[in-house]
């Protein structure tokens, strides 16, 4: 907390700082319920509307740009308009989308409204981390922000799991119209709890901190994130770990988007059971969440880059066995590896996006920061449903090779330039 507060202040600290985190965890968890509907219900779309995968994958992609789109235009009004409008407006238009989804019965209906959706939902992200920046210091972020990165490994595994109920029990539609109510419900929380900083209720800033020490930080180093704005060394490190998003979105949308896809057309799943075998990945990956935060600031002092190496490496071999084991065509094994990759992918995605964009961000660009890296790697989300949806062919029993090919490569270009990262940050040219 700030120093210098008596003893009311910092009890009315306490309190704001609990509002921000429950508030922004339930409302980025929330906007899950919106977004993942449609991925749980593709089986269906596919049977009952006739949409084939790459007609899908034409409006996966639509949503999908129009994400990517909205994660830079978010940095730039967010950062003018305050992430609290920010956030209410876009909740909003996400679960109007979601009842619109709820009737419609063509395929221009659903391409209109997912990009709709898309620019709606590309608000949360940004806004959220930058409310988290305002209200926690550098020294708490990889804990804390593990603990709350965790609202999109629950909220996509409730999200899920709630979308797979909903279809079971009242049919696809209603996974849409069901999702809209949680987000409405999720509205009025975050209404009431949210505050932007400390300063809109009469507190004192949160005050950032000082850089990590580097073994070869030159004394000149406190530069790269100079208070008046954005050095071209803090340029250069928010684009390579934007480039590096860039492949783990391209992994962490591959798999979040077509696994219950592949166990219901090539495993022989049903719609429920395969959205049930799919969560495995969100599950195992709030453990990597949290293993990572811990160990980013206890073991290695605040410094993101090295746990994040580690874990890419992890999710390289992982992504090595599902490729390896493809033809024993088990839906078990599968989940087992999914939720592998689950536990190596979302640690250093967390840490990368959220503490690591805080950290080089500072407290007062955190949210632009956040922006453009989740934006960068909002295109590789893109990338990857064009790319997924013209390699599947389900008559061809081998047609999921070349996918976990794609996963492989994506995931070894990641770790070299988080590997890059790395040197960079002992040389002093990054905060992180």
């Amino acid at each position: 907390m700030a120093d210098g507060l008596n003893a009311s202040q910092q009890a009315r600290m306490r309190q704001y700082r609990i509002q921000a985190f429950i508030s922004t965890w339930c409302c980025y968890a929330g906007f899950y319920f919106c977004r993942k509907a449609f991925y749980i219900a593709k089986g269906s779309l596919t049977t009952d509307l006739h949409l084939d995968s790459k007609t899908l994958a034409y409006v996966g992609t639509a949503y999908l740009i129009a994400y990517a789109i909205g994660e830079f235009n978010a940095a730039a009004v967010g950062s003018r308009v305050g992430a609290r409008r920010l956030l209410l407006t876009g909740m909003a238009i996400s679960l109007a989308c979601n009842v619109v989804f709820g009737f419609a019965n063509n395929l221009w209906t659903f391409m209109a409204f997912m990009a709709l959706n898309g620019l709606a939902q590309a608000t949360g992200w940004s806004g959220t981390i930058g409310t988290m920046a305002q209200w926690f210091r550098r020294e708490e972020r990889g804990q804390i922000m593990g603990i709350w990165s965790t609202c999109y490994q629950i909220g996509g595994a409730l999200a899920s799991g709630f979308a797979a109920f909903m279809l079971g029990w009242l049919g696809w539609r209603w996974s849409f119209w069901g999702a809209s109510m949680v987000l409405g419900g999720v509205w009025f929380l975050f209404y009431f709890l949210q505050r932007n900083k400390p300063e809109d209720v009469g507190l004192p800033p949160i005050e950032d901190g000082a850089p990590v020490p580097t073994d070869n930080a030159q004394p000149n180093a406190a530069h790269l994130t100079h208070p008046t704005g954005f050095s071209a060394q803090l340029v250069i490190t928010i684009l390579m770990m934007g480039g590096f998003y860039f492949f783990v979105k391209f992994i962490r949308y591959a798999l979040w988007s077509w696994a219950p896809y592949f166990l219901k057309l090539n495993y022989g799943l049903t719609d429920e059971s395969a959205g049930y075998y799919s969560v495995t990945f969100d599950i195992l990956g709030f453990l990597g969440v949290l293993t990572a935060g811990f160990v980013s600031d206890r073991v290695f002092k605040s410094r993101r880059t090295a746990v994040t190496l580690l874990m890419m490496i992890g999710l390289t071999l992982s992504t090595a066995l599902m490729w390896w084991f493809i033809d024993l065509r088990s839906p078990v094994l599968f989940a087992v590896i999914l939720s592998m990759i689950g536990f190596m992918l979302y640690g250093p995605d967390s840490l990368m996006s959220g503490a690591g964009a805080i950290d080089v961000g500072s407290r007062k660009y955190a949210l632009a920061a956040a922006g453009v890296i989740n934006g960068m790697g909002s295109c590789g989300a893109v990338c990857q449903e064009f790319v997924i949806g013209y390699l599947y062919k389900k008559e061809d029993p081998n047609t999921l090779g070349p996918i976990f090919a794609a996963l492989i490569i994506s995931s070894a270009i990641s770790t070299a330039i988080v590997f890059l990262l790395v040197l960079r940050a002992r040389a002093g040219k990054c905060n992180l």
